[in-house]
């Protein structure tokens, strides 16, 4: 089933509450935590979260660029987050911390720098939950969509295939009417959109119409057959 996580960072900071309010219906809420280091972007931090977590009823998926997140990704499952993304490039022990993630109550993901590829991590697949291939450079929303990152997506899901996983495929970055149906088509079915969504006039019917578009796509790809 295909899932549409509207990404609050391209959102009215200023009105958090009311723009996590535009998007009812959505699956998740995507929140992307930049730290300045990790990407030359500085955006939400652990506060955020626990204000948006009282302010909508819409699970959290917290997405961390960030350095050390072994350290900092048990925060923001305690701070509300549904759902952990951290980076392979950024953690130190990424097995590790995908099971404290898991042991604190949230779903545990991997993020994948678009020139990342997942085959090294192919071992670890069965301790997540969820992989994020990123469709651009993390750090800043409004990225054109990378085309080439679509036979990487269908690599994933191949492997989640072959073990028999449970595990989401979720792509982030550039993703919208324009691009959805093909990131499902080759095996994600969770799509995280930011100006997409909140670039429209009316979000939630943008959300609404984005899973549409990716669900008809994935029931005729082959990846989803028997899925």
């Amino acid at each position: 089933m295909a899932q549409i996580n509207p990404s609050i960072l391209s959102a009215d900071f200023a009105r958090l509450a009311d723009e996590a309010r535009a998007v009812e219906g959505a699956d998740w809420l995507h929140v992307d935590v930049m730290d300045n280091h990790f990407v030359p972007n500085l955006t939400l931090g652990v506060p955020i979260v626990e204000s948006l977590r009282k302010a909508t009823d819409i699970p959290l998926d917290c997405h961390l660029m960030i350095e050390d997140p072994d350290r900092w990704a048990p925060q923001y499952v305690e701070a509300g987050a549904g759902s952990v993304t951290f980076h392979v490039e950024a953690a130190a022990a990424p097995v590790r911390l995908a099971r404290e993630i898991r042991a604190k109550g949230a779903r545990a993901s991997m993020a994948l720098k678009p020139a990342t590829p997942i085959e090294p991590y192919e071992d670890l697949l069965s301790e997540l939950d969820m992989v994020l291939i990123m469709t651009v450079e993390p750090g800043f929303g409004g990225q054109a969509f990378l085309d080439i990152m679509l036979p990487k997506i269908r690599r994933t899901r191949d492997l989640v295939t072959r073990h028999g996983l449970d595990v989401w495929v979720q792509v982030d970055g550039g993703v919208s009417a324009s691009t959805v149906e093909r990131c499902a088509e080759a095996g994600a079915d969770v799509f995280v959109a930011g100006s997409a969504v909140y670039g429209a006039e009316d979000p939630a019917a943008a959300v609404r119409g984005l899973r549409e578009q990716a669900a008809a796509a994935a029931k005729g790809a082959a990846w989803a057959c028997g899925h």
